[in-house]
């Protein structure tokens, strides 16, 4: 397997204000063992635009790089304190990553006509945003690279902006006073059209975090339009499954490669270079300075979910069908 990263931006040309020296990065987990291409997996983690979680990233990537993928995450631009809302800046890293791959796709050994995304949660909204605007994002360093996904994995994800909306998400993306042209633009839901890749959804029912009923619009909104989808929901389960199986309950998710923005937050609040009120900055080191070990140590209290782990070997079989490839399983 060769592992190695690859920024999506130049220095000259990000610009977001809160990234104190970090730039939006993919990692690849690539075969080689020998010369076929085949599917790419662009993994997209969670956290609520606040945070990439790392507990959805690496150990989601190398499920489905022994599923035969070639297997990336994408680390994309968050914004931790609220200080400086979003906008376009996440679907312009994301798609500047899936015209990234299919630039690089002989040297990655990738299918260009296979590039699929797979999100959790605020990461799921950030894919699902692609597919329905892949078009207002077009990008001029990537002329003649199409930046839309070939289909969509969405995990436990956020989509709607309005009734069962997990508010935070959106005061990250949009700032605290959206408005309603903004909310609408982001609400999936209301924006699923005719050439929106096709989509496999998964989400709990008893979800704490994000009501289910974020994962039912969407895939009525792709059944209205004919887009090929899947949509399972299992029984129970909380919020930010990831894998849920026994390596991610154990806390075997891999490197914390997609916090790098947050220790660099960290590291400037620590050495006085960004003034916050005194109890705002004791909660942000609270949050996030913590020793690594005893973060593993506290994850290892999730419990895994037989019944939500087979998620993956479904979505699986799911590209296959719609896809029209076979890679096969490999160890």
């Amino acid at each position: 397997m060769i592992i190695k990263r690859f920024d999506l931006w130049e220095q000259n040309e990000y610009s977001y204000p809160m990234a104190f020296g970090f730039i939006p990065n993919i990692m690849a987990f690539i075969h080689d063992e020998d010369t076929q291409k085949r599917p790419g997996m662009i993994v997209v983690p969670g956290g609520g635009y606040r945070v990439v979680s790392p507990t959805e990233g690496e150990i989601v990537a190398r499920e489905f790089y022994k599923k035969g993928y070639q297997a990336f995450v994408c680390t994309y631009t968050i914004n931790l304190l609220g200080a400086a809302p979003l906008m376009d800046q996440p679907i312009k890293d994301l798609s500047r990553a899936v015209c990234f791959v299919r630039k690089m796709a002989e040297e990655f050994k990738v299918l260009t006509n296979q590039v699929i995304i797979c999100g959790f949660s605020a990461g799921a909204h950030l894919c699902g945003n692609l597919c329905v605007h892949f078009e207002d994002v077009a990008d001029a360093q990537y002329q003649g690279i199409s930046n839309r996904p070939d289909a969509a994995i969405l995990s436990y994800p956020v989509i709607t902006s309005g009734e069962y909306a997990h508010r935070d998400s959106f005061n990250a993306l949009l700032g605290e006073n959206p408005s309603e042209e903004q909310l609408t633009y982001v609400s999936l839901e209301k924006q699923v059209k005719s050439n929106t890749p096709p989509c496999f959804l998964w989400q709990t029912a008893t979800d704490e975090t994000v009501p289910v009923e974020n994962s039912y619009f969407m895939a009525e909104a792709l059944h209205k339009q004919g887009i090929p989808y899947a949509h399972h929901v299992f029984s129970s389960g909380k919020h930010g499954l990831s894998l849920a199986n026994e390596a991610w309950a154990n806390g075997e998710y891999g490197e914390t490669d997609t916090m790098e923005q947050i220790y660099r937050t960290v590291q400037c609040i620590k050495e006085g270079k960004l003034p916050l009120p005194e109890e705002v900055r004791q909660q942000i080191l609270e949050d996030f300075d913590y020793d690594e070990e005893k973060g593993k140590e506290a994850l290892k209290q999730n419990i895994p979910n037989k019944e939500a782990a087979i998620w993956p070997i479904l979505a699986d079989e799911w590209l296959k069908s719609i896809l029209g490839y076979n890679v096969g399983e490999r160890e």
